[in-house]
Formats: C-alpha cells, sequence, structure tokens
C-alpha cells in the first residue's frame, strides 16, 4: 500500500493537512501557478504558504520562481489590504545547483520528507507543532483516505462558518430605527417644529448645563425631508448588510453608541452651534462594515476598495467643504463605530485579546470625549 503515493504525493498531503485542518490555512485558485499550492491565512505571521513541487534544478531557476512569487503576492496585498506579508516557500523537489541558502529572503524550505523540518529551526517559532503534526501512523492509501477526509471535513466546517455569517437575515432593528426617525420627523411637522428642535438637539451648552440626554435624542432628528430620506435611505442600505453580519444586540448598540461619540465630537469640536441627524450613527455603521470587511477581506476586499472606502472618503470631503453639514460628528461616529466593532468582536473571526483590548481603548476613548465635549469647555 506503501507504493500507491509517491514520495512528493505524501510530503504535500501531509503538509496540506496541516497547514488547513491545524492552522487554518485556505487554498488559493491562481492562474498559471502550475505545480504549486497557495496556501492564505491573514491572521498568521506567514500569511502565504506555498507548496512547490515541480522540480527547480538550479539556482536561474529558484531566482525566477521567487520573482514570479513576489508579483504574484503583490496582488494579493492589494487585494487583501496587507501592508506586508510575509511567504512561506516549501519545496519538495530540489536539484543540486538550487541552493536555498543564498536566497536573500531566507523564508524557504526543502522538504524530502517530514524529517527534514529540524533542518529549519526558523519554523518552530511560526509553527512549533508541525514535527508532531506531520507524523502518520497510515501509509499509501490509508493515508490518502484519511487526509482527504480530515481537509474535506475542516473545508465543510469552514464553509458552513462563512455561510452562517452571509447568509441573509430579514432586518428587524433597522426598520424600527427608521421608523423612529420617521415617525419623529412626522411629529415635528405637524407638530412645534421649533419646540421640538430646541428641547432634543444636540447642543452643546445645555448638554454641559446637565441635558445628556440630547446626545442620543439628537440622533434621531432631521432638518428637513430631503436630510430625512437621505439618512433612511443610508440607514435601510448599509444597516441591513450590517444587522446581517453583526446580529441585532451588537449592531444596536454599535449605532447608538456611534450616534453618542459623534454627538460628543459635535460638541467639543464644532461650537456651540445645534446639531440634529443620524448621520453620525451611519457614519458608524461604515466604520463597523470597515472593520468587518478587513477581517473577512477575503470575501469583500473588493467591495471594501471599490465601494466603502472611496464612499467614506467622498462624504467626509463633502462633509468638509459644504457648509452646514456638522463633519466632527460623521468623523466621531466612524471611529466610534470601529472601536465598538472592535469590543464587541466579528464572529468566527476575534480572538478574546483583541476584544479585551477594544474595551480598554474604547473605554478610554470615550472618557477622553465626554471630557472634551461635556468637562473641557466649563
Amino acid at each position: 500500500m506503501e507504493d500507491t503515493l509517491n514520495r512528493k504525493d505524501r510530503i504535500v498531503m501531509k503538509l496540506l493537512h496541516y497547514f488547513i485542518t491545524e492552522q487554518n490555512y485556505s487554498p488559493i485558485i491562481l492562474q498559471g501557478a502550475e505545480d504549486e499550492i497557495w496556501l492564505e491565512n491573514l491572521d498568521k505571521d506567514y500569511k502565504i504558504v506555498r507548496i512547490v513541487s515541480n522540480y527547480i534544478h538550479n539556482d536561474e531557476q529558484l531566482n525566477f520562481d521567487l520573482f514570479k512569487t513576489g508579483r504574484i503576492v503583490k496582488k494579493i496585498k492589494r487585494k487583501t489590504f496587507s501592508f506586508h506579508m510575509n511567504v512561506l516557500s516549501i519545496y519538495t523537489d530540489l536539484g543540486d545547483n538550487a541552493h536555498l541558502d543564498k536566497v536573500q529572503n531566507n523564508d524557504c524550505m526543502f522538504l524530502y520528507d517530514e524529517k527534514d523540518i529540524k533542518n529549519y529551526s526558523f519554523i518552530d517559532k511560526a509553527f512549533p507543532d508541525i514535527k508532531n503534526k506531520l507524523k502518520f501512523t497510515e501509509k499509501g492509501l490509508q493515508l490518502f483516505v484519511k487526509i482527504t477526509n480530515d481537509i474535506n471535513m475542516k473545508n465543510k466546517k469552514e464553509a458552513e462558518k462563512a455561510e452562517d455569517v452571509f447568509k441573509p437575515k430579514k432586518p428587524v432593528i433597522t426598520p424600527i430605527l427608521i421608523g423612529i426617525n420617521v415617525f419623529v420627523y412626522l411629529l415635528m411637522m405637524f407638530g412645534n417644529y421649533d419646540y421640538i428642535v430646541n428641547e432634543f438637539c444636540v447642543y452643546g451648552p445645555l448638554i454641559r448645563f446637565g441635558e445628556y440626554y440630547r446626545l442620543l435624542t439628537g440622533i434621531f432628528l432631521h432638518g428637513d425631508i430631503f436630510h430625512l430620506l437621505f439618512n433612511c435611505y443610508a440607514l435601510y442600505i448599509i444597516g441591513s448588510q450590517m444587522e446581517s453580519f453583526m446580529g441585532k444586540g451588537k449592531y444596536l448598540v454599535i449605532y447608538l453608541f456611534s450616534g453618542l461619540i459623534g454627538s460628543l465630537a459635535s460638541i467639543a469640536l464644532n461650537g456651540d452651534a445645534p446639531s440634529v441627524g443620524a448621520s453620525g450613527a451611519i457614519f458608524g455603521l461604515m466604520g463597523s462594515m470597515l472593520y468587518f470587511g478587513y477581517h473577512y477581506r477575503v470575501y469583500l476586499g473588493n467591495v471594501l476598495k471599490s465601494q466603502l472606502i472611496p464612499l467614506i472618503v467622498i462624504n467626509l470631503v463633502l462633509g468638509a467643504i459644504t457648509p452646514g453639514i456638522d463633519n466632527y460628528a460623521h468623523i466621531g461616529g466612524l471611529i466610534g463605530g470601529i472601536l465598538m466593532t472592535i469590543s464587541l468582536g466579528v464572529k468566527y473571526k476575534s480572538t478574546t485579546f483583541e476584544k479585551v483590548n477594544g474595551w480598554i481603548v474604547t473605554t478610554l476613548f470615550t472618557i477622553f470625549m465626554i471630557y472634551m465635549g461635556i468637562f473641557a469647555f466649563r
């Protein structure tokens, strides 16, 4: 049964089993990359692992292979918004005239079989368990069946996680928020407009006097029908997506916290001008999507690059050059949305360490904004 797999097939399959099932790497589909397998995990020190099974017979061919790899990696970096990307190249068939020790970037290995791992001490830091995990009692066809089944099971679990996150879910909180905004606007139109604005808008002097409720009530007021329609449309488009991605509870917390931070930024930096509108909270949702999309950039990288980031930049520029727009609330909301999303975590992606650090930074930032908005001007 041992002869059913040749030497290169065995080592390649063992490496695939380790990186996919133990280290959560995912295969990358690349055109023109023959006899090599690319694996990606953007949360690891080595974000890319290449397993190269074609024969590299001399230094010239080795250098060309690494040059070609560098060009492909540049494209992946642009797609995934990665500024630095370590690549581990594992060769399984090197000739005597191909010298890895002469490679300038020496993140390369030649594995004739798993025993050769001991020749590369640098790998212990990134993958300390790799030596033991490449040992199998199965041989031949049994080894092939075990590795194939394990990889298929792992891929099935990852597909189920992705489906759980990206499966469209009926929004509940978003229609309620839109309904509240519309209801309040109708009250303003058919009631006493000036009274409602004067009593509930974001207004620094009165907030510092003790009317703290204005920090939140102001985000449900709108100046005119166009202001209302624009914000409700943006809330429907962005809010429905983020409610589906993050879940109802986290989504509501992000929305309200972003609105709160936007209001604090407004009274801290916009002087004593009154402010109304849900824009700060909506920018918070865009910040939340930015952080969420970064974690799931394999799926949303093109959306971030071609849609979300240009949308944020354009709106901030318009807010800066258009009179009457409270751009400080936009910036505050954007930052608030990012920080609260870090604190609450992204499903299947965020670690406890990241969330704890998120809560620490978010708490300190909130205290700072409260001080700047309320106490620094007293």
